[in-house]
């Protein structure tokens, strides 16, 4: 049998999902009826780091675009993290000149990197 202190700790995963509730400005109660589940349910799993069900686990990462691969995956170099599957939603109803704004300032982080390096 498993022991308690092998199971994952999903206090992490909690606070992620916390951080990207309020960024979206949604109350728990709000989430808890998008999703079918109690407040009191989520507050557990934000603060205290509870096992969400499958079910909830997949809800949670849809609704609110939080990626799993950072906490199950954390070393492979093809897992987007949560601020960047957010910025890349955000990005998804930019306009090509904005897009364009984007790959200017994208241009420039990378450039001013490369100086940095010399």
């Amino acid at each position: 049998m498993r022991k308690k202190e092998d199971r994952y700790d999903f206090r992490a995963f909690g606070l992620a999902i916390k951080a990207a509730r309020k960024k979206q400005g949604l109350t728990r109660e709000q989430v808890g009826a998008k999703i079918d589940i109690d407040p009191r349910y989520l507050t557990n799993i934000e603060n205290k780091g509870q096992h969400p069900s499958l079910q909830v686990l997949y809800d949670l990462v849809t609704l609110l675009n939080v990626s799993v691969d950072e906490f199950f995956l954390p070393a492979s170099s093809q897992a987007k993290s949560t601020r960047r599957r957010q910025i890349e939603k955000q990005m998804d109803s930019f306009t090509d000149k904005e897009l364009m704004l984007m790959e200017a300032l994208a241009d420039g982080i990378c450039k001013s990197k490369k100086t940095e390096e010399i």
